[in-house]
């Protein structure tokens, strides 16, 4: 059976006339009247009852044709989604633990294309759901980080969701926080003199590992922790609580405003490691899209690689 014989079948349904069929369709008689009957026989029922007058229904064509109609209906709803004109648009997604320089390679990638002709999506999100949402094609890419400390367990994670860590950029801890802050002018930070203040972490759900933390060093020992679900309250909390939050040093003021700065976090442990290792994941063995290069592209050219 194939959708050229429906398309015949409903249409001589439709006109009750071979010849008109014929005439409509562009076809010889003799062509449609053979596809019938070929069809008849591979369904092994009779169609259509052929007489002087036309052509009629039989009972079995009769609840064909609603079966026809069904199936035939779907074909032309994805024709005219994606065929020549459609309504379908490309879609491509970005998962992401909270980077602003995630986001602007985001904007400047989303201008480079006629954005009425795709439906971007960037999510600002937890480390599982990037995993997750990159595992399961919600998201073309995912943007994270690996340490010392989570390497061994990320690994295998990524390697269980059947996924890539691509490397970008290796960098050390800073301090962020506000201008504003006490020691916003000092030349590099250590633990000791953030004592008294608020350490600010993105909520990772219940449960969650300590490997799943976005902030570098998120097994030491804080006096005073805050959790935020989104940058935005993240940075008032900055400036209302005078908190601050361990980073890689890449910020964007473009998008997150010049009220902020990134001092360098001094460690005075040398057993701890606050080296970051800043890239992305996809999916094993799957080639990005256009809209997936061109995005790694405008990080690259962000961070200057």
């Amino acid at each position: 059976m194939t959708l050229i014989q429906l398309h015949y079948i409903l249409t001589i349904a439709e006109t009750r006339s071979l010849n008109k069929a014929a005439e409509l369709l562009y076809v010889s008689q003799p062509s449609l009247t053979s596809a019938v009957k070929e069809l008849e026989k591979e369904l092994g029922i009779t169609i259509f009852n052929r007489g002087g007058r036309g052509v009629t229904l039989t009972n079995d064509g009769t609840e064909f044709l609603l079966h026809a109609k069904e199936l035939y209906g779907q074909y032309e709803s994805i024709l005219q989604k994606y065929g020549t004109g459609g309504s379908y648009k490309k879609k491509f997604g970005v998962s992401t633990q909270h980077y602003s320089f995630a986001v602007k390679a985001f904007v400047d990638m989303a201008k480079f294309f006629d954005m009425s002709q795709y439906e971007f999506a960037i999510r600002e999100t937890r480390t599982s759901e990037v995993i997750s949402d990159v595992s399961s094609m919600k998201s073309e890419i995912g943007v994270l980080y690996l340490s010392d400390f989570n390497r061994k367990s990320m690994t295998k994670l990524l390697h269980s969701a059947s996924l890539e860590f691509h490397h970008l950029i290796d960098c050390n801890a800073y301090v962020y926080l506000w201008k504003g802050h006490p020691l916003a002018k000092e030349p590099e930070i250590c633990f000791e003199q953030l004592q008294s203040y608020p350490c600010l972490s993105f909520e990772q759900g219940d449960n969650s590992a300590f490997y799943l933390a976005e902030e570098i060093l998120s097994t030491s020992d804080y006096r005073q922790t805050i959790k935020a679900n989104d940058r935005a309250t993240m940075l008032n909390l900055m400036i209302g609580l005078n908190g601050y939050t361990l980073c890689s040093g890449i910020i964007c003021e473009e998008l997150n405003g010049s009220d902020y700065i990134a001092v360098p976090f001094h460690d005075s442990n040398p057993e701890e490691d606050s080296a970051m290792e800043i890239g992305y994941i996809t999916r094993k063995n799957v080639l990005l899209s256009q809209m997936g290069e061109r995005y790694i592209e405008e990080i690259r050219k962000y961070l200057k690689l």
